[in-house]
């Protein structure tokens, strides 16, 4: 690994490509240096687990994000699958034991992404049109099953819950924990496994891929429905940090997911992309946020941040693909 780092350094215009390569690492790097040099409270133990706690729940939906992407796909029904899972499982912690509440609203997720990738792979409806209606959908019952008010945890499961979502294990919150796990597994199924190199496959080329044998309606199915799941666990991690299930979670984290695997290098014509740079994405999108809260910058200029870091990450990726 290192000869073949120098051996790129060591080429013509190496630095500047491999710098173009692994933006997402020295952006991220460039972010926590800056960070700590602007304020005093960055690196207290408060604030990063404050940091890391904020992008948990967005992180996991990213790493759905990331396989539909990987595809050729979009999810735009995430957040609003969020916000009503939320519910789903604010209410389901109120009438069931812990573990049903935690499997139901996670099938229940599944469920909803298995009709996201049944429009798209196999009645070939446009991802955006399909994820859209979903996202419509999602957002209305929630408020439907809710009656437009949050619904209060008031069970020993709900309270076991939010002390989880609110503590940490070795200095680490425990819903951080659970985000790197998935990150882990995803790395794993997307370097290691036959169902990862086919999903990428799929995403480089469909009609090779579906000519060469590959059930690609299948895979296009599964990914939204484990889009559907990774929703479904956000969710619940949400959830358990307030104690309660709103309808108005989530607002917008389809988009801030899109952000996050876009900056960590994904394209979205599909085929390219890690869990590692999303994850990286995740914690860049979660440092700007964090930066400008320290610098009490208000909401709106934070958003109009964002859009800028966007324009500049796909900028990026055209200079790494000459």
């Amino acid at each position: 690994m290192a000869l073949i780092i120098k051996q790129q350094l060591s080429s013509p215009g190496g630095w500047l490509k491999f710098l173009i390569k692994h933006n997402t690492i020295f952006i991220f790097i460039l972010l926590v240096i800056f960070s700590a040099c602007i304020s005093d409270v960055f690196f207290t133990s408060v604030n990063l687990s404050n940091l890391l706690k904020q992008v948990s729940g967005i992180g996991i939906i990213s790493i759905g994000m990331l396989i539909v992407i990987l595809t050729g796909g979009i999810d735009l029904s995430v957040g609003s699958m969020v916000a009503l899972l939320a519910v789903t499982f604010a209410i389901l912690v109120n009438l069931v034991i812990l573990p049903l509440a935690i499997l139901g609203t996670i099938v229940i997720g599944f469920a909803l992404g298995s009709i996201a990738g049944y429009l798209v792979a196999f009645q070939k409806m446009a991802p955006f049109i399909a994820t859209l209606a979903l996202m419509t959908i999602a957002r209305g019952l929630g408020f439907i099953y809710s009656k437009g008010s949050p619904i209060i945890f008031e069970t020993k499961g709900g309270l076991f819950m939010s002390n989880f979502a609110n503590n940490s294990t070795l200095g680490i919150p425990n819903i951080a924990i659970v985000f790197f796990i998935i990150v882990i597994a995803a790395m794993v199924m997307l370097k290691q496994n036959v169902f990862g190199r086919l999903i990428i496959a799929i995403g480089s080329n469909e009609e090779a891929s579906r000519l060469s044998g590959i059930k690609v309606n299948k895979y296009k199915f599964l990914v939204y429905a484990i889009s559907g799941a990774l929703a479904a666990t956000a969710a619940i991690i949400v959830a358990s940090r307030t104690n309660l299930g709103s309808p108005n979670m989530g607002m917008a984290w389809e988009l801030d997911a899109i952000a996050a695997v876009v900056i960590g290098g994904a394209s979205l014509n599909g085929g390219k992309g890690t869990a590692l740079n999303t994850l990286m994405g995740v914690l860049i999108l979660g440092l700007i946020s964090n930066i400008l809260n320290l610098l009490n910058v208000p909401s709106y200029p934070q958003q109009v941040v964002k859009g800028a870091i966007i324009v500049f990450a796909v900028l990026l990726q055209r200079f790494e693909n000459k």
